[in-house]
């Protein structure tokens, strides 16, 4: 997921220089045309240009063993494989969004019902994972994986799941399906995230900083409102789930949480957790159709399932080898393409932080990256 989460546009990690836009593309011969022509060809020389410093793995742990019995060359399942793994469980899929709904009702009346300050703070710090968990089942439809019916995945993806955490279903899922047509290409959205690993760890603090202190939310909030002036008909529907939003709020008595405990979350940690989740699945890494090159794998713990990566999507490098399965499925293929040999335990980070820290060194030690 990247976009992020969750993910595409809206959860791009932003610098200082970025700035994130959902308007009209600019005319052909204008000046803004021709400053995104020649940024997109540059891009696209960097993207073909070898890196001398990055976090790719040794080529003694990518060991070609594909195709075997089970699995493509890919890397995705044989057809009779893969018609297990893509199987769509409508009815648990349903009780699962309803479970994340009770998650967030159940955190805002814990902090409408308990009006501590220590409450509120736990609430603003766990309203991280509401954001993970309805960014990654509206990911989930944006591949179309949450329900067999198209328009009910559709229509579920945008209005209960994209829109309450102000994500343009639609544009996000061009961008989405973009970035796995071409990993780490020259049009994928995130690419200055994952090109800027590995970097210096002042350089990593001062993102990190912007994010707290919503830098690169107002950057992010501000391209939604400066598209509702160019009559963007998603940004509205946006604007009105967030006015419904709002209402509820409202009416259990407590107005100010729509600002306390949603909208602050959502520019301050979000933002951060986002860029870290980005770092987490590509950072470093490079264009390949190898998707060991284009995808980190890290063992998943328990506390990184519960804040930042829910529903498996963790398992990040399973999800890009095949798209198409469902996110209940993706330790399953996983397991298949270990029990191939395709991914080597050297392959793995042992946690998020091993990787992080790998990721803001200016000299690389780890024994993933070749030297």
């Amino acid at each position: 997921m990247n976009a992020d989460p969750s993910i595409g546009p809206l959860s791009r990690a932003i610098d200082a220089t970025d700035s994130v836009s959902f308007a009209v593309p600019a005319r052909a011969g204008s000046a803004v045309g021709d400053l995104k022509d020649n940024r997109r060809a540059s891009r696209e020389a960097a993207s073909r240009q070898p890196r001398s410093n990055t976090m790719l793995p040794s080529p003694v742990l990518l060991p070609s063993v594909l195709p075997t019995e089970r699995l493509l060359e890919s890397g995705k399942p044989r057809p009779e494989v893969r018609a297990q793994l893509r199987r769509i469980p409508d009815l648990r899929n349903a009780a699962t969004i309803l479970g994340a709904y009770l998650q967030w009702i159940g955190l805002l009346g814990a902090a409408a019902m308990v009006p501590r300050v220590v409450v509120w703070v736990v609430v603003f710090v766990l309203m991280v994972r509401i954001f993970g968990l309805l960014g990654v089942l509206g990911h989930e439809a944006v591949h179309g994986l949450l329900f067999t019916n198209p328009r009910i995945n559709r229509w579920v993806g945008r209005w209960l799941l994209a829109y309450p955490i102000l994500l343009p279903f639609d544009l996000y899922q061009r961008a989405h399906l973009n970035h796995h047509r071409d990993e780490l290409g020259p049009n994928d959205v995130d690419l200055n995230v994952y090109d800027a690993c590995p970097m210096e760890p002042s350089s990593f603090g001062r993102k990190l900083l912007r994010d707290l202190c919503l830098v690169s939310g107002w950057k992010v909030l501000r391209s939604l409102l400066r598209d509702l002036r160019n009559r963007k008909a998603e940004i509205r529907r946006i604007l009105v789930v967030q006015a419904a939003l709002l209402a509820g709020f409202a009416l259990i008595g407590h107005p100010e949480f729509y600002v306390l405990l949603w909208l602050l979350p959502w520019m301050t940690l979000w933002r951060l957790v986002t860029r870290l989740r980005l770092i987490a699945e590509h950072g470093g890494l490079t264009r390949s159709k190898d998707r060991r090159l284009t995808t980190h794998h890290i063992r998943q713990g328990l506390l990184p399932r519960f804040w930042m990566v829910p529903y498996n999507i963790g398992w990040h490098l399973a999800h890009h080898v095949d798209m198409g399965v469902p996110f209940r499925n993706l330790p399953a293929l996983h397991g298949e393409l270990v029990a191939s040999g395709w991914i080597t335990p050297g392959l793995e980070h042992k946690n998020y932080f091993t990787l992080w820290r790998s990721a803001v060194r200016s000299e690389l030690q780890e024994t993933l990256v070749e030297e």
